[in-house]
């Protein structure tokens, strides 16, 4: 999983990094799915237009989101949460 900094423009802009880009072949044009929460955003490429599958990924995103709030969920380590959002 790469991790890189960014910043965001006057025009709220957000650049993703070249290295991220090239791995997921993003191009210019392309449309994504954001979703937030607190100090998290999420970023998800839709592949031409919104999917019923995007929209239940999103779903559980929020879903996971309302489970946290509960604690229902432990705590980990950066490393093992780094190596288990990575298989998503």
């Amino acid at each position: 999983m790469e991790t890189e900094i960014t910043r965001i423009s006057s025009k709220g802009q957000v650049v993703i990094p070249l290295i991220i880009r090239e791995k997921m072949k993003i191009k210019e044009g392309e449309a994504f799915a954001v979703s937030e929460k607190g100090n998290l955003i999420v970023l998800k490429k839709i592949e031409g237009s919104l999917r019923e599958e995007d929209i239940e990924t999103l779903n559980r995103i929020k879903e996971a989101w309302a489970d946290v709030e509960q604690g229902k969920y432990k705590k980990m380590s950066k490393n093992d949460f780094l190596k288990e959002i990575s298989q998503w």
